[in-house]
């Protein structure tokens, strides 16, 4: 998952990377609640600068979760779920896996012992 291929961060772990930053999250959460909205307009909701927003958008647009889209001198950005959608994807068959894992533990566990005595 940490793995780089020809210099670029596998998807999952640029998203994981980017989501990692609870600024980031509420930036998410902004955007998915107003749609397309101005680095302006989302610096208005968080206790950071404009410029400090930029900065985080330009790391959620490399990660792939949210796109700007330039109109006249405004760019208006908005969430882009294929990333999130992909990680999702990611965590729900490690869960899987897991899951099938501690299955097979606990069957194991619960068998009764066999007298390797008789």
């Amino acid at each position: 998952m940490t793995d780089q291929r020809d210099g670029a961060v596998e998807p999952v772990s640029a998203v994981l990377a980017a989501l990692a930053d609870p600024t980031r999250r509420e930036l998410l959460d902004l955007l998915a609640a107003r749609g397309e909205v101005t680095a302006t307009g989302l610096a208005q909701h968080l206790p950071v600068s404009r410029q400090a927003v930029v900065k985080h958008l330009a790391v959620l647009d490399a990660a792939g979760l949210v796109t700007g889209n330039r109109v006249g001198r405004e760019v208006r950005y908005a969430v882009r779920p294929d990333a999130l959608n992909a990680t999702a994807r990611w965590m729900a068959t490690l869960a899987a896996e897991w899951g099938r894992r501690l299955a097979t533990l606990k069957r194991v566990a619960e068998q009764p012992e066999t007298d390797a005595r008789a």
